[in-house]
């Protein structure tokens, strides 16, 4: 029987998502503790990976299990011995061939900046202090809606079969006192959102101008791109599926 798992985690101390020979990560300890619970070695599946200090508001992984399981129970026992700064939303039921990475439909992801020093947002924000044009930087955010193949914004070792992505939302808003940066798409690449967001802040600081991103995006070099932007103000906010998936 195949069961699904929300969960959330705040990726300060984690060296991302996916396990690791020397450092410690969420599946990790996911893996671990349901497996104690479990009485079986039990492999967990993530959506996708986060990179290193990369946080997630939504996340979801599947397992298998010979028995059926008392989901809410389970839940519980999760969320009594993992640390605080992970927490299980729900584990439900799938169909069998339902799959976390492979049926998702579309992920969305935040960047988030603050532009005056705030100690309580030290860890969940990039402090960026320079001044940003943020009317260019939306319009150059639209133009990603224009291309598919997003090669210039992937790591240049990744084993992926195709460079192309459909980005549906990419726009920056204020929200408070943050500069909230909001994409979704179809599928990501590594390092993707950290790299766009890099190069429209050096487009906000005016060191490009707004149709720089069209060169960048055909050239499908990852020199051209901007710098990746650090892990401490992304999250992975949402995670869709068809309704389909869950067992009746």
């Amino acid at each position: 029987m195949r069961y699904f798992i929300e969960l959330s985690y705040f990726g300060k101390a984690y060296h991302g998502w996916q396990n690791q020979p020397n450092s410690i990560s969420v599946q990790e300890l996911l893996e671990n503790n349901i497996s104690k619970i479990l009485g079986s070695y039990i492999q967990i599946v993530g959506a996708g990976r986060t990179d290193a200090g990369v946080h997630a508001k939504q996340m979801f992984a599947h397992f298998d299990h010979q028995d059926a399981i008392d989901a809410d129970l389970l839940k519980y026992k999760l969320n009594s011995m993992l640390p605080k700064d992970i927490a299980i939303s729900e584990i439900f039921r799938v169909k069998e061939d339902a799959h976390a990475r492979f049926d998702a439909v579309s992920r969305s992801y935040e960047y988030h900046i603050i532009q005056e020093k705030d100690p309580f947002n030290k860890d969940s924000a990039w402090f960026l202090k320079h001044d940003l044009d943020v009317e260019k930087m939306n319009m150059a955010a639209a133009i990603l809606k224009d291309y598919t193949n997003f090669k210039c914004f992937s790591k240049s070792r990744t084993d992926v079969r195709t460079y192309n992505c459909r980005i549906d939302e990419a726009e920056w808003r204020l929200e408070g006192k943050k500069l909230v940066f909001h994409i979704t798409a179809d599928r990501f690449l590594r390092n993707m959102v950290r790299a766009v967001v890099g190069t429209l802040v050096e487009i906000g600081q005016k060191k490009h101008s707004v149709s720089y991103m069209h060169e960048v995006i055909k050239s499908e070099d990852r020199g051209m791109a901007g710098t990746s932007v650090p892990a401490h103000g992304l999250y992975l906010t949402g995670i869709i599926y068809p309704d389909k998936i869950r067992f009746n």
